[in-house]
């Protein structure tokens, strides 16, 4: 089999480091970089290899020579890109959130299943080592509470994309998708969210913490902010085990184990083994067994995410 081209749409600090991550992979290149800016598209091209570069994203989708579209943009901008992609038949891996509203996402996987098209969302965390054998581990029971917190202070800056409306900046798309995302993982959809929180002098979220509330009592603790530092890291408690992951929970290195039957156990991850290289792998096998969605990370759970910030976010004030 030849190797599975892509296309970066983007040249940020994601698409660099994704980018970097496909170059080094066996079976995986890069073979086009599309930006708005044709230098910074060449030059990116030239540090991973890449034989072409675009300014245009619809230039990129356009390329025979790819196979799939990596895409790196502002979150306004995944549905844009991503339905050129579709359109022309490129498998899609979108940078998370899946897009900067619900009603974006739901045209996105509308559009991509109507095409049979590849999309997923590129959730790393879901592909972590550590994160996935936390998951499927049995020893945990009933788990009844997932604690976890992403934050960071932030100058206000209404140019910053984080703080700037139009490019679907916010505390819990950027950030709050993380500790939602493990609440997600490990307890399903919540019955109930009780949130608290700010708004920045732009509009967008500042902060954001509270409840979800589950079945039987079950709960997860969440918080995110742009406006102090947070512990960032993360605890789950069952009715046989506990888990506490180091910070960034999301992109763990250790996992300590631990219950009143068992002694501690300390589970540590190669640093390359990060989740990067995992989502992409898991695009080229779904590709390679015509699958056009996800096992790891499903399109209605990226949906279902996509409702739960926005139900969450109507609540601040």
């Amino acid at each position: 089999m030849r190797d599975l081209a892509w296309g970066i749409a983007a040249t940020g600090g994601i698409a660099r480091t994704v980018g970097a991550v496909i170059a080094a992979e066996p079976g995986m290149r890069v073979a086009a970089v599309g930006s708005r800016d044709l230098g910074r598209a060449a030059a990116l091209a030239a540090e991973l290899g890449a034989g072409s570069a675009y300014g245009s994203y619809a230039e990129l989708c356009a390329d025979p020579a790819v196979d799939a579209v990596y895409v790196a943009t502002p979150h306004a901008q995944h549905l844009a890109v991503a339905e050129a992609a579709i359109a022309a038949g490129k498998a899609v891996l979108c940078e998370k959130p899946l897009a900067a509203s619900l009603a974006d996402a739901e045209c996105m996987v509308r559009l991509a299943r109507e095409a049979g098209v590849f999309l997923m969302e590129a959730m790393w965390m879901r592909f972590n080592p550590l994160i996935r054998r936390m998951a499927a581990d049995p020893r945990f029971g009933e788990i009844r509470s997932v604690h976890a917190s992403f934050g960071f202070a932030l100058p206000f800056d209404p140019a910053h994309r984080l703080w700037a409306p139009e490019l679907g900046g916010g505390a819990l798309l950027d950030l709050g998708i993380y500790p939602f995302g493990l609440a997600q993982l490990l307890l399903g959809a919540p019955s109930e969210v009780r949130m608290t929180g700010s708004l920045a002098p732009s509009g967008v979220d500042a902060e954001a913490g509270g409840v979800l509330v589950y079945p039987g009592g079950r709960r997860a603790i969440v918080e995110t902010s742009l406006l102090a530092p947070y512990p960032n890291s993360a605890y789950v408690v069952g009715t046989g085990m506990r888990a506490d992951v180091q910070a960034p929970f999301w992109a763990p290195s250790r996992l300590v184990l631990s219950g009143p039957s068992m002694e501690t156990e300390v589970h540590e991850l190669d640093p390359a083994d990060n989740g990067y290289a995992g989502e992409l792998r898991e695009v080229r096998d779904a590709l390679a067994e015509g699958r056009t969605e996800s096992q790891v990370m499903p399109l209605d759970e990226s949906l279902a995410m996509m409702g739960l910030l926005e139900h969450a976010r109507a609540q601040l004030s």
